[in-house]
């Protein structure tokens, strides 16, 4: 018997103990094969980000500790939409002369997108990141991103309901307003083939198609276009206007500010072990990629802002857009892919400063858990 009031260091060493494994499915990593019983214990060695020949079903020893710290992070940065307060933008969205049609017809156009962006990335995750993906610490913060995801969903249904807006115009502007469906159908588009009960992977090409997925998603669904949106908004919440909106969207800003954090950390660590996926080829590939994105999403900026307005318009968004997709192409190690631009909206960066929240928002105490030890890329 193990003597646990003595300190690890002092303790005789124990001869390992036979475990109970789960052999994975060598098609497809899930982690629902049989049980080896005679199979020995996880190594550090043994795990990898895809296509491991590892136990799925056992978290430690850990190989990732970044991956462990963003669920951690994500688990102290928890809120619901509801503990904020829409009464202020109620009155203000009844008001007749409350907000300009221009600022409305941003409003609606802002959650619109984002009411179906957010299922759209949750599938994804659901579906095919967290199959493919073939390592315990990812796939629980995986399922801590899934959750947020469902968050950020209820956010919107909340926001609707509050507003007494027409259910059916905002959650079905993905297929209907063209500069939201343009932007969506290239989403999905990566993820088609992904969608396949067949699609394994395990060669170089279908590596480099999830390799794809995940830029798709969390490069550009959630590293680049979200970016506009949440510009606008709190735009709004800087003037004092739709406070309760704003608020909550600060706190999606947070949450994707991890998720993107995290799918970069991913696919980089997929590049360390497995460069030969990493050709000179697929980097063109990745940067027409945060090209085409940049220019569907000016596209989006000059649907939602026609006129301009608070301080913003769709040139500006279209600036901001290609100094956010030259970032991302360095995050990856790519050479950028637009010429070297300014940031036209620097106080995104104190927005996204925790310390400096309540400069923003006066609306009710939101310091969470831990949350002023976060801190953002």
């Amino acid at each position: 018997m193990l003597d646990w009031s003595e300190p690890a260091a002092n303790r005789a060493p124990q001869a390992p103990l036979p475990s109970p494994a789960i052999v994975p499915d060598a098609e497809s990593g899930t982690g629902l094969g049989h049980i080896d019983r005679s199979g020995g214990r996880v190594r550090v060695d043994d795990k990898a980000m895809i296509n491991a020949r590892a136990d799925v079903n056992q978290l430690l020893p850990l190989k990732y500790g970044w991956a462990w710290d963003k669920y951690l992070s994500g688990c102290n940065n928890h809120w619901m939409p509801t503990e904020v307060s829409m009464q202020a933008d109620i009155a203000l969205w009844k008001s007749r002369d409350g907000l300009t049609e221009d600022e409305r017809r941003m409003v609606k156009r802002n959650l619109g997108f984002f009411a179906a962006s957010e299922s759209l990335v949750a599938n994804n995750i659901v579906l095919a990141i967290y199959r493919h993906l073939t390592n315990p610490e990812c796939r629980q913060y995986l399922l801590r991103q899934a959750f947020e995801e469902a968050v950020h969903t209820h956010t919107f249904q909340y926001i609707v309901e509050s507003l007494g807006l027409d259910e059916g115009e905002l959650f079905n502007m993905y297929r209907e307003v063209p500069s939201i469906t343009d932007k969506a159908a290239w989403a999905l588009a990566y993820t088609k083939h992904l969608d396949d009960p067949e699609f394994k992977t395990g060669t170089q090409e279908t590596d480099q198609a999830f390799l794809r997925d995940l830029v798709a998603f969390y490069v550009v669904f959630e590293g680049m276009w979200f970016y506009t949106g949440f510009a606008q908004i709190l735009s709004l919440g800087r003037r004092n206007k739709m406070v309760g909106i704003a608020e909550q969207y600060q706190y999606i800003l947070r949450d994707e500010s991890i998720h993107l954090n995290f799918g970069i950390d991913v696919i980089n660590q997929i590049k360390v072990e497995n460069p030969h996926l990493w050709t000179k080829a697929f980097q063109d590939e990745v940067r027409q990629m945060l090209h085409d994105a940049a220019e569907l999403e000016a596209s989006y900026g000059r649907d939602t802002m026609p006129s301009g307005l608070l301080g913003l318009n769709s040139k500006l968004c279209e600036q901001y857009m290609r100094f956010i997709a030259n970032r991302r192409c360095g995050q990856l190690g790519l050479a950028p892919v637009f010429a070297e631009t300014e940031n036209p909206f620097p106080w995104m960066s104190e927005v996204m400063d925790l310390k400096k929240e309540k400069n923003f928002f006066e609306t009710r105490v939101i310091e969470y858990q831990n949350g002023g030890a976060l801190s953002w890329e």
